[in-house]
């Protein structure tokens, strides 16, 4: 039976992208989907993965062995309805508690934004969402968690966002880590990845930020705050684009303390309701922010701003300076996108952009220097607001991902989520470095990366108890002949090493015994039954540590499966002797036949 010892990669999105993560692997005859997100720059089909790789086969359960979901923002997790709902997967998902809690939130937030989109909003009903979630198992970090016998699972801390995980996969003797989004510096209130040396054979990274090594983090609040004032200094409102949970956080506490030390009075909204499911979910899963808020908590629960009040959007309207936070952080639609439609047009407001935004969307446009957008068709903005953009967003810059390379140390390593020229850059700086293989395949390009041919097995107790008490397979120097077989069940790639009889046994079939046999002539007048006598000394002398199994009868000598007789020969000075042996003391025999030659030899 042929044995894969190769692992095969095909990104169904996010290859050379960022948006709609969507990574197909294949290890040890198993598929996993690796994250199942959407692209917000799109409004056609294009932002789905591309899953007609996978369905023109037939039914997808049938396919994908399991799915494992990194987090909750809706480019790792918006398109998860869509494949079981509709597309009808209902294998097992894997996610962490603070993901599957949130992310049926963000979901239905992005199905109310879709209802405008009457082709769209078919695929995302609020019973679909629930029913999906339905579905998922949630799993604590560094719980061992397998799943159909022979895919192994473990959760490592990814920061990035609440919940956020990095999964490490292993199926036989082959592994993979899978990084989705990470964060390897700590934040407010949330703390750095971690991983352990767990050595994958592949490490499946994100390079959104492949090129960037970022200044200090105190800068860049620094400069945030310094562009704040300086606008509602002058009567300007500021728009801060951000998603519902993780970047918010981040700066809210940031403006929160920046008020009070500054004692401001402007007003400071955040997208309304959104703050107070914040809150539960911060407060439920405390254990998942970093230290100091694990500690303060009791006292002070950082997430209940003093200055910050839910936003009616009707204050989109009013006279005078503000500071918004709305979602979604691209701009893609919703809230954000309405504001931005309102305030562009004052030059006395600004924009200012914390988070990466994908090639397609407004928030892209904008930072790409576009003065005049099309937002809707033949519907144009005049943008006269100021643009900054001061990145908080909670990804690795090119330094943490090769940190995370040193913690991990992988054979391989694959490149998704970033953009091709970024990846070329990091690719050869991590081929250089670290004198491995690094991959950065586009989507629907299938890589494939050999391993190396090492499988380990499972023996019984009952087995190698065998093997110990029986003497006649010991070679010397500590080594051990064994007979048996390596069985594998079920499509699985564990080995399992079995005697010939349970084999057999196991399999339900006929055992069939192969012999070998032998004719050596002597001269020799002696009786047939004096010359097996001297063939017995002979072989007790030469093979003592088989001297327990070694008989003789009147008919022949035995010594496991060897049958040693006399017979006559052609005239009364010859005898010949007739040796065979079974097929699994194929060594000994050969033994016992090499010296019966030299005994003819030297007669």
């Amino acid at each position: 039976m042929n044995i894969s010892n190769r692992i095969v990669v095909t990104p169904l999105g996010a290859g050379q992208d960022v948006g709609r993560s969507c990574i197909l692997i294949t290890i040890g005859n198993r598929n996993i989907m690796l994250d199942c997100g959407m692209h917000m720059g799109y409004q056609d089909e294009r932002k789905f993965p591309d899953f007609s790789y996978i369905t023109s086969d037939g039914n997808i359960t049938d396919i994908i062995d399991c799915v494992i979901i990194s987090h909750f923002h809706l480019d790792h997790c918006g398109a998860l309805s869509y494949l079981t709902e509709h597309l009808g997967y209902h294998g097992p998902i894997y996610m962490t508690h603070p993901t599957k809690a949130i992310a049926p939130i963000l979901l239905e937030d992005m199905r109310k934004h879709l209802v405008e989109y009457e082709e769209e909003a078919k695929y995302f009903t609020s019973s679909a969402i629930r029913d999906c979630m339905k579905k998922v198992t949630a799993v604590n970090l560094h719980e061992v968690v397998n799943v159909k016998d022979d895919i192994e699972l473990k959760a490592y801390y990814a920061g990035h966002v609440l919940g956020a995980a990095m999964f490490y996969i292993k199926v036989g003797n082959d592994s993979v880590v899978y990084t989705g989004d990470f964060s390897m510096t700590p934040d407010r209130h949330l703390g750095a990845a971690w991983i352990d040396k767990c050595r994958p054979t592949l490490l499946i990274t994100e390079s959104t930020y492949a090129t960037t090594i970022r200044d200090s983090k105190r800068c860049r609040e620094r400069d945030f705050l310094k562009n704040v004032h300086e606008c509602i200094d002058r009567g300007g409102k500021v728009l801060i684009p951000i998603f519902a949970l993780g970047r918010a956080q981040e700066l809210c506490i940031l403006i929160d303390t920046y008020w009070d030390r500054m004692g401001l009075k402007v007003p400071v909204y955040f997208a309304a309701g959104l703050t107070e499911k914040a809150n539960s979910y911060y407060k439920m899963f405390i254990t998942w922010t970093n230290q100091k808020v694990r500690q303060t908590f009791v006292q002070r629960n950082m997430f209940d701003f003093k200055h910050i009040k839910p936003f009616d959007k009707t204050y989109m309207h009013n006279p005078g300076p503000m500071v918004v936070f709305a979602t979604p952080g691209m701009l893609h639609a919703g809230l954000s996108l309405n504001i931005f439609k309102k305030w562009a047009p004052d030059e006395k407001n600004m924009l200012i952009v914390p988070g990466y935004c994908v090639s397609g969307t407004v928030g892209n446009k904008v930072l790409n220097g576009s003065k005049k957008i099309e937002a809707e068709p033949n519907k144009f903005i005049d943008v006269k607001m100021s643009v900054e953009y001061l990145s908080f967003s909670a990804h690795a810059d090119g330094k943490g991902i090769i940190q995370l390379i040193k913690n991990c140390e992988p054979q391989n390593v694959l490149l998704v989520h970033g953009e091709e020229e970024k990846m070329k850059f990091l690719r050869a700086k991590i081929m250089q470095e670290f004198n491995i293989n690094c991959y950065m395949p586009a989507n629907g390009e299938t890589v494939e990366i050999e391993t190396a041919n090492i499988h380990t097995f499972n023996m019984s107790t009952k087995l190698v108890k065998e093997i110990l008490d029986d003497q006649s397979n010991n070679l010397g120097n500590g080594k051990r002949l064994v007979h048996g077989a390596f069985l594998i069940k079920n499509g699985s790639s564990n080995l399992n090493a079995m005697s010939v009889k349970d084999t057999f046994k196991e399999l339900d079939i006929q055992r069939h015994t192969l012999r070998f046999t032998c004719t050596v002539e002597i001269k020799e007048s002696s009786t047939i039954q004096k010359i097996k006598s001297k063939l017995y000394d002979m072989l007790e002398n030469n093979l003592s540590i088989f001297k327990n199994k070694l008989t003789m009868s009147d008919g022949s000598i035995s010594l496991a499966s060897i049958l040693v007789t006399v017979e006559d020969g052609m005239d009364n000075n010859k005898k010949k002797i007739v040796i065979s042996w079974a097929n699994e003391d194929e060594p000994l025999g050969n033994h016992v036949l090499e010296m019966l030659q030299n005994l003819s030899k030297s007669d």
